[in-house]
């Protein structure tokens, strides 16, 4: 028999959650989050963590399991998920991984390349360089230590930049000789299902979304990170606006405003990252019914 990873994902906003936990309840399973911004605990309302009625009503793995201060990635993400799977499949041949951060998702489904850990010194490092030249400085050290990356890398990015720097200095190498691009093999089946709204009904959530996240004390969360602004997890949308609301260079209402806008930037950009992948089927959150017969018929397959 056939284990399945069903894997939910789509823009931030769309409704993923409601719908994952609809589906888990249906099939009597869990989900894995593969959203990194919630893998903070200091992180809760700007990153639209499931509520604690649901978190209650469905088991979730990778919610707020890491302070802002511990280092994460994508591989240790794939490690860990195919870590846990095994005890999983034991009590359900369904397994969920729901969310909205396509690198993780594909670690999980395609694996990551073998990169070496980072130096911790180089990192506080490169955190440093960051903060005192900027993402322009990132982007002149990367293009001198890997031209190659330079050319492929999202250089308005700067955790991708970021990255590539730390492999770079922690191993004399340029960070692309470590990119194989070599899908692994995975003992499970895997089912990709993309959850898609119109674009006017997606971009009215995220306003409104954010307008929720303001009234449930956004700001004081943001402003209790203050201190801690300088790290890599805290350079997200929601959280870097009210940054420099607090450095008197925006006001609120300006902030709030960048908010709604990077937000539905972002997920243009979730939108661009999943369009090149074949394999996704696309449905509307209202068409649970058909999502369900889907994965129905996979398990009798």
């Amino acid at each position: 028999m056939k284990n399945f990873l069903i894997v939910l994902l789509g823009p931030t906003g769309v409704g993923k959650s409601d719908i994952s936990i609809e589906l888990a309840n249906h099939f009597n399973s869990e989900i894995i989050s593969a959203d990194s911004r919630q893998f903070f605990m200091e992180m809760k309302i700007g990153t639209a963590v499931p509520s604690d009625e649901q978190l209650k009503k469905i088991k979730h793995h990778f919610i707020r399991f890491l302070s802002v201060k511990d280092y994460y990635s994508s591989s240790r993400f794939e490690r860990d998920v195919l870590s846990l799977l095994p005890a999983l499949f034991k009590k359900n041949r369904i397994v969920f991984l729901c969310g909205g951060s396509g690198m993780y998702i594909d670690a999980v489904c395609k694996g990551t390349d073998d990169i070496p850990d980072v130096d911790p010194k180089v990192r506080e490092r490169i955190i440093l360089k960051h903060k005192e030249e900027g993402v322009e400085g990132l982007r002149i050290a990367l293009k001198l230590l890997d031209p190659d990356h330079y050319l492929k890398v999202d250089l308005k990015n700067p955790k991708r930049i970021m990255r590539a720097l730390e492999i770079c200095e922690t191993t004399g190498q340029p960070y692309s000789s470590f990119l194989k691009k070599q899908k692994r093999f995975r003992d499970f089946e895997i089912l990709k299902i993309g959850i898609e709204r119109q674009k006017e009904d997606l971009y009215d959530r995220i306003n409104r979304r954010v307008d929720e996240m303001i009234g449930q004390g956004l700001e004081d969360e943001v402003k209790r990170l203050y201190e801690m602004r300088h790290l890599n997890a805290l350079n997200s949308v929601g959280y870097r606006e009210f940054f420099d609301f607090f450095d008197g260079k925006i006001s609120k209402e300006k902030a709030v405003e960048l908010i709604k806008r990077n937000s539905r930037r972002f997920a243009k950009r979730q939108i661009t990252w999943w369009n090149k992948d074949k394999e996704i089927m696309w449905f509307h959150p209202d068409r649970s019914e058909e999502i369900i017969k889907l994965i129905e018929n996979k398990l009798r397959s």
